[in-house]
C-alpha cells in the first residue's frame, strides 16, 4: 500500500464470474453464471439428469443427423468451456462436444443441452478449498481408450 495506490476493501465476495464464500475455507462457484447460461439458452425450467452424458454413447462427426445451428453451438460449447472453471465434473463431455464446433449436428446440439439439464441439477456446486494442517495431494483420472470413433482416438482426463 505504500508502494501503490490501493484500498482495502475486505473479503473478495465476486471475481470475472465467480462467487467467493470465505468461511472456514474458500467455496468457489459460477451459480449465477450457471443460471445465466441456462436462461440464455432457454432450459431455465427443464428437467435435470443425473449425468452430463449418456452412458456409452459414441458420438461421431457425420452421424446422419441434420445440421445444428452452428452460431447458438458455439456459444453454447464456450460457455461451458467457461463454466468448466468452476466445475470439473463437466471437462470432459464438454471437451467431447467441442471436437465437433465446425459442423455440428442436431445429435451434438443435443448433447450439449444435455449437459445444461446436468447443470439445472447441480446449479450449486464449485470447488472448496479448506485449511489443512497437512498436506495430501489427491488425483482423480480417467480415459476412454479408443473412443472417439472417428479417428479411433483415446480422451484422458486428469484431475488434482
Amino acid at each position: 500500500m505504500t508502494t501503490f495506490e490501493m484500498s482495502d476493501m475486505g473479503l473478495m465476495h465476486y471475481f470475472l464470474g465467480m462467487e467467493v464464500y470465505q468461511e472456514g475455507g474458500i467455496f468457489i462457484s459460477q451459480r449465477k453464471y450457471a443460471l445465466d447460461l441456462l436462461n440464455k439458452f432457454n432450459m431455465a425450467e427443464c428437467k435435470s439428469v443425473a449425468t452430463p452424458l449418456i452412458v456409452n454413447e459414441k458420438l461421431k462427426k457425420e452421424d446422419g443427423a441434420k445440421e445444428a445451428d452452428v452460431v447458438a453451438y458455439r456459444s453454447l460449447i464456450g460457455s461451458l468451456l467457461y463454466l468448466v472453471t468452476t466445475r470439473p465434473n463437466i471437462m470432459y463431455a464438454t471437451s467431447l462436444l467441442s471436437r465437433f464446433m465446425q459442423c455440428p449436428s442436431q445429435i451434438h446440439f443435443g448433447a450439449a443441452k444435455r449437459v445444461l439439464r446436468y447443470i439445472q441439477g447441480t446449479k450449486y456446486f464449485g470447488i472448496c478449498y479448506k485449511p489443512s494442517s497437512h498436506s495430501t495431494l489427491t488425483s482423480f483420472t480417467d480415459s476412454d481408450w479408443a473412443g472417439y470413433v472417428d479417428d479411433i482416438r483415446s480422451t484422458s482426463e486428469y484431475f488434482f
